[in-house]
């Protein structure tokens, strides 16, 4: 769940008046509204991707206070300012058009993995239900820190890089594509993942069959 699409200068949250930066009041207020209307609709969980400050706390004050108090709220705990969502920015047209010039005012630094704490702790204590890592492969560190502080249903997320550089590898011959990402999803479970969000699930079933023969 997020903005990015509704807007026409393609950023995660709303603009200030000056066009110059991220309104994170307007911007959670919008967030929330948005939640209900999602649960509202038949949601058994929401997901905000857009790492406002505050938005889950306003997310989970605004459904309690509609009667949809069971919505879960699945949180981008720690999203990285990262490249790797390239293919899929490319295929969506989701690239900020106009305003900060791309999106690293509000996503984590990758170089700063305490942000991602700090973050995960605010989230868990505005009444997240699940936290989650994004991307995967290149926060194995941070995802396995923090599984062992916070004791929450952890995600990760195996984004559109991740995954088309192992179709790119299986594409040449150099690797056998269900095998790698299955070695992939493995190691997120090893580092503390209970559930993972990948390109591949529809193909999860066999691949994790032909991964074992």
């Amino acid at each position: 769940m997020c903005l990015c699409s509704y807007t026409e200068h393609g950023h995660c949250g709303l603009l200030d008046i000056e066009r110059e930066h991220i309104d994170n009041g307007r911007s959670v207020t919008e967030l929330a509204r948005a939640a209900c209307e999602y649960a509202a609709a038949g949601a058994d969980c929401v997901a905000p991707s857009d790492m406002m400050d505050g938005r889950i706390g306003a997310i989970r004050r605004a459904l309690d206070g509609s009667d949809l108090e069971r919505t879960l709220i699945l949180s981008y705990a720690a999203k990285f300012h990262s490249c790797f969502y390239g293919p899929f920015r490319h295929a969506a047209d989701s690239a900020p058009r106009s305003g900060p010039e791309d999106r690293a005012s509000y996503q984590i630094d990758p170089a700063r993995p305490t942000d991602a704490l700090q973050s995960a702790l605010r989230d868990e204590a505005e009444g997240a239900d699940i936290l989650m890592v994004k991307p995967g492969l290149p926060y194995l560190d941070v995802l396995a820190r923090l599984t062992e502080r916070i004791a929450r249903p952890w995600a990760v997320y195996e984004v559109s890089g991740e995954y088309a550089a192992v179709e790119a590898l299986a594409s040449q011959g150099l690797v056998n594509a269900a095998r790698a990402h299955v070695e992939l999803w493995t190691a997120f479970t090893r580092a503390g993942a209970t559930m993972i969000i990948s390109y591949g699930a529809r193909h999860a079933r066999r691949w994790l069959a032909e991964a074992q023969t």
